[in-house]
């Protein structure tokens, strides 16, 4: 009789959940489940462009929904399938997304005096807001403690831990006050799952720990009460209220307690791993190995590269952390990315062009017809500001080159060859640091419905990009870990190896660069890379009265007019 996973993904507007047969690797069925709250779950305030929060019953709302209904196709799918067959659960989330928590952990916003406070929600990955306190801390750790900065990529964002905490304590005192302790989402979730109630029992995820909080063996754990003291005092307090320990996503956290297990359907004391971020989990679900990035394209775009564990690779400036643990166990993770993709995307067609999804995909065809360089424009990917390699969320989209013939659909083209020309900047950063990339894979859904956009991306980068063909690699990812907190006894795994041969499938479409294109992307990144650093990095100096021209040029050669 066969044995089934469950993994489940929540990702920036939805959870994601599917049924695994991890002796095979047979998705069984997949289900999805939006955020029911504001804007596809995210809440925003106009006053505030920087703010981006959810409503964790919007989380716990969408766990039971596409758990309940991935159980049901499932069982449409193959009449043998059971619920009482299912084995185990990983989870994976949006990160750093913090969330305030009562001594008892519940949300500070289920608190009537603090029902319709933001500053009590979720803080979400893309809140920007606390810039400020990013840069407080960069400056204090460069000072005082510049070790905690040689696994971050040399300055702290303000996506991350510390910066929301201390930005909540600054604009929301009540808040802070009422919060006993603070859990990534990536911890939120297994602990309701398994039913604790006090923050020392929860098992915290060494993904999000190293990433995101400054965690680290070779100090001890979190930055030292004495740091965080001299940022502000009340953090140095809620130091002892945290954790000394994290742990990879092949532990257990706990087990399914009986209220969850009535509510999903699911059989009580179902082992559930420790949880991670869902492109670290998205990585392990293509197959990560050594010399091998992965991309997980969506609203952002995260990049992993695991190192073996026997030397730490080095400090890589620019770059969102290196963890030991964090994707693989015995494997340091290496984390980039960017800010915004697949929002940059969604911003033009819904803001913009007034459309929906309907015309993002007419956007796309007519932006399949232009080649490269044909519009004569070129953009700046900051939209959301730079995660990588500039690590600044202060800076912001641009569009150059625009005349009165400017056409949606170059302006689009423009903006797709932005964020291929930051994901460049990533591997050139990550290589420059003597670290091969022998192969990129891509995952995620623009990954898989775009042929534009990944032609662009292999143009571009002049390699071959290969994209996954699991179309829910992060929540495979958590399936590969529920197998092995499962073990093998009872169907699963005994190591995250053996479970990633067993279900990870090889990859599918490939997409080689096109030598002419190449030569044309060539130049455009050049004018691109000047941009970058000019507006980029401080001090840099460069004359730009020759990039417009230059864009003209570009644009006369491959029209063939001139």
């Amino acid at each position: 009789m066969s044995k089934y996973v469950i993994g489940i993904d929540f990702g920036s507007n939805s959870g994601r959940a599917v049924v695994i047969d991890p002796a095979t690797g047979r998705e069984l069925a997949t289900a999805v489940s939006g955020y029911p709250g504001a804007e596809q779950g995210v809440y925003t305030d106009p006053a505030q462009p920087l703010l981006a929060r959810q409503d964790p019953a919007d989380y716990l709302f969408s766990l039971e929904h596409c758990v309940r209904d991935v159980l049901q196709t499932a069982a449409k799918n193959d009449p043998s399938f059971s619920p009482d067959r299912v084995i185990g659960i990983g989870v994976d989330t949006t990160g750093s997304t913090p969330l305030p928590m009562t001594a008892d952990l519940r949300p500070v916003n289920t608190l009537p005096e603090f029902r319709h406070d933001l500053n009590a929600f979720a803080w979400m990955w893309k809140d920007h807001t606390a810039h400020e306190e990013a840069a407080q801390i960069t400056r204090l750790a460069a000072k005082i403690r510049p070790q905690y900065l040689t696994r971050c990529g040399g300055a702290y964002s303000s996506e991350w831990f510390w910066a929301k905490i201390l930005h909540c304590r600054t604009v929301a005192p009540k808040v802070f006050a009422a919060a006993d302790t603070w859990l990534e989402f990536c911890d939120f979730i297994p602990a309701v799952l398994c039913g604790i109630h006090a923050a020392g029992q929860v098992k915290r995820s060494v993904c999000a720990a190293g990433h995101k909080a400054m965690y680290s063996a070779e100090w001890g754990g979190l930055p030292d009460a004495d740091f965080l003291a001299q940022l502000h005092p009340d953090l140095a307090a809620l130091h002892g209220r945290l954790y000394t320990t994290a742990y990879a996503a092949d532990t257990t956290a706990g087990h399914l307690a009986a209220e969850w297990a009535r509510k999903l359907g699911l059989s009580e004391g179902l082992p559930v791993a420790v949880g991670a971020f869902d492109c670290h989990f998205g990585a392990v679900g293509v197959g990560i190995g050594e010399a091998t990035l992965v991309k997980i394209i969506g609203t952002s775009s995260c990049d992993i590269m695991v190192s073996p564990a026997t030397s730490a690779p080095p400090e890589i400036q620019g770059v969102c952390g290196i963890v030991n643990g964090s994707v693989l166990p015995g494997w340091y993770g290496i984390e980039a990315g960017q800010s915004a993709v697949g929002d940059i995307f969604n911003w033009f067609a819904r803001k913009v062009c007034l459309g929906d999804g309907k015309v993002l995909g007419e956007l796309t065809k007519e932006a399949e017809t232009l080649l490269p360089g044909q519009s004569g424009l070129l953009a700046l990917d900051w939209h959301n500001g730079n995660r990588c390699v500039l690590v600044d969320q202060k800076l912001s989209g641009l569009i150059l080159g625009l005349t009165l013939l400017s056409s949606r659909a170059e302006i689009y083209r423009a903006l797709v060859e932005a964020t291929a020309f930051g994901a460049r900047k990533i591997v050139d950063r990550i290589e420059e640091n003597k670290i091969p990339i022998r192969q990129i894979v891509c995952s995620g859904g623009i990954a898989q419905k775009s042929p534009l956009l990944m032609q662009i991306y292999a143009d571009v980068m002049n390699r071959d990009i290969a994209v996954s063909d699991s179309d829910q690699a992060c929540a495979v990812g958590g399936a590969v870990f529920a197998a092995v907190v499962a073990g093998p006894t009872a169907g699963g795994y005994a190591d995250v190896g053996q479970a990633q041969r067993a279900i990870c499938r090889a990859n599918g479409m490939v997409y080689h660069p096109i030598p002419a294109h190449v030569a044309v992307y060539e130049r455009l990144f050049k004018l691109y890379s000047e941009l970058h650093d000019s507006f980029g990095i401080a001090g840099t100096s460069f004359d730009h009265a020759g990039v417009m021209k230059e864009l003209m040029a570009i644009r006369t050669e491959v029209s063939g007019n001139g």
